[in-house]
């Protein structure tokens, strides 16, 4: 047999992942499989602090382009607006963000992220770095600048005809 065969492995790697190649011929069968053992290993250290991956997206989102209504977070994050408020309370209570109602419209609440909110995403981002880095470790530099690269026009293209990111 192919999988008792370590050589033979090494020669058809489609036989030592033990799938159809069907299957491994398919570009986002790979992107799915590969994606969801990532998104797997970092949820595990976010989990081990309390948190998921939706505490991250919204302390970014807000890092990256400051303070926000709650209702602008839910259109850029594309989450459900309870989950939103969920994740804004928990950060909000942990020192994370800070919420507040508008002034010009008291039904606004805005949310903007604090020292300690920009401090728990740079530790946050240096895990998900670490786990990128366990998980593209077959790639050389090159091949991972290149991988971001046609992953984001992919990415982008998909926006594109669907009207947004």
């Amino acid at each position: 047999m192919a999988s008792e065969n370590p050589q033979h492995a090494t020669e058809n790697p489609q036989s030592a992942a033990g799938l159809p190649p069907t299957l491994l011929d398919l570009t986002t069968y790979l992107l799915s499989r590969v994606g969801k053992a990532a998104r797997g290993r970092f949820a595990e250290r976010l989990a081990e602090r309390g948190l998921r991956l939706w505490d991250m997206a919204v302390l970014a989102a807000l890092a990256d382009f400051g303070p926000q209504a709650q209702r602008d977070l839910v259109r850029r994050l594309a989450i459900d607006p309870s989950d939103l408020a969920k994740v804004a309370d928990q950060l909000a209570a942990a020192g994370y963000v800070e919420r507040a109602r508008d002034q010009a419209d008291r039904r606004r609440v805005s949310v903007s992220v604090t020292d300690a909110g920009r401090a728990l995403l740079a530790e946050l981002d240096a895990q998900a770095r670490a786990v990128q880095d366990e998980v593209l470790a077959p790639l050389d530099a090159g091949e991972r600048r290149t991988l971001q690269e046609l992953l984001l026009r992919v990415h982008l293209g998909m926006a594109e005809r669907r009207g947004g990111l």
